[in-house]
């Protein structure tokens, strides 16, 4: 059921569906979000029941600002109020001491638990309406099933999970990819996971340069090897590799999809090659990415030939979630 996110009657419709722990999808400046109350492990396990979704793979909450964000912080540090007093709201995740007793769901049952202030208005009603009905955050990976594309329309979330959840249509997501994720636990910001914030904002905004990361136990949302993959088989190739492999196999191929930025576009065949060309730009690629994947996977095409991106830490994000498409 897709109801316009902007109709105050669908965001309190969806937020007595919340308190009631029950699932709602809504959208936020990255990708839309799966959420239940995060007070409740019974509504987040939802969440890993509808995904199909490891249990051990912690999921983000959600909150209106870092007052409602330090009731889940053991330990309130310097480093994490530094990055949301200049970055929230916006497309950060802090990672942060749990405070013992609540949102152990959420955190996969770990010690820490990853917290983000989203900056899309629909988000933003929803959360803070749901907090008037005791909802003190909003538990939410994104509203996809596991390990596949993840959705950047309410159309994607609506044809991933059966017509009666309750989805809050913001329109497509204005970033695209998922937020950076930054381990606020000392005093040094480690990135866990790049987003669409370049490495430089993040240093000024922390007032520290980053670091490699010291704790390989830690689980993080979409850090698994494997995650954001559409059905048919991702490959990234450099220009020259896919120059050959075009020539190899021709125009007429069927069941090839392209997304190049530098190699001019084949004129597909009736029944063969579909190409989509890259934009030059980094956050077009992050805005449109997921879409394109979707939007392969929509034509049924068994191979997508995705042309590495350039070089420089503004093209991160994007190169993460396309390296963790491609493997096996």
């Amino acid at each position: 059921m897709v109801l316009n996110g902007s109709d105050g009657a669908a965001i309190e419709r969806a937020a007595l569906e919340l308190a009631a722990g029950r699932l709602v999808a809504f959208p936020t400046e990255t990708v839309y979000g799966l959420g239940a109350r995060a007070d409740s492990d019974g509504a987040v396990a939802l969440i890993f029941e509808a995904k199909g979704r490891p249990a051990d793979h912690p999921v983000i909450v959600h909150v209106a600002d870092a007052t409602a964000a330090a009731q889940y912080a053991a330990n309130w540090t310097p480093l994490a109020e530094r990055l949301t007093a200049r970055l929230w709201p916006g497309p950060l995740t802090i990672i942060v001491e749990r405070k013992p007793g609540i949102g152990a769901a959420a955190a996969a049952g770990q010690d820490s638990v990853g917290l983000r202030c989203p900056a899309h208005p629909v988000a933003q009603a929803l959360i803070r309406a749901a907090a008037t009905k005791g909802v003190s955050g909003v538990a939410a990976p994104s509203a996809n099933l596991f390990g596949r594309v993840s959705p950047t329309t309410a159309a994607h979330v609506a044809a991933d999970f059966p017509d009666d959840l309750l989805v809050l249509d913001g329109g497509a997501c204005e970033v695209g990819i998922e937020s950076s994720i930054v381990d606020c636990r000392g005093t040094a910001p480690v990135l866990l996971r790049p987003g669409m914030l370049s490495k430089e904002l993040i240093e000024a905004a922390a007032d520290h340069a980053l670091v490699d990361s010291v704790d390989q136990n830690l689980r993080v949302s979409g850090n698994l090897d494997s995650h954001y993959a559409p059905r048919a088989t991702l490959r990234l190739m450099n220009a020259a590799q896919l120059q050959a492999a075009l020539q190899v196999l021709g125009p007429a191929f069927s069941g090839l999809a392209v997304y190049s930025h530098s190699i001019p576009p084949v004129l597909p065949q009736p029944g063969g090659l579909r190409w989509r060309t890259m934009p030059a730009q980094a956050r077009a690629v992050a805005h449109e990415l997921f879409s394109v994947l979707r939007e392969f996977d929509s034509a049924r095409v068994k191979l997508i030939w995705v042309e590495q991106p350039p070089p420089g830490s503004e093209w991160d994000g994007v190169r993460d979630r396309l390296q963790r498409a491609a493997s096996p």
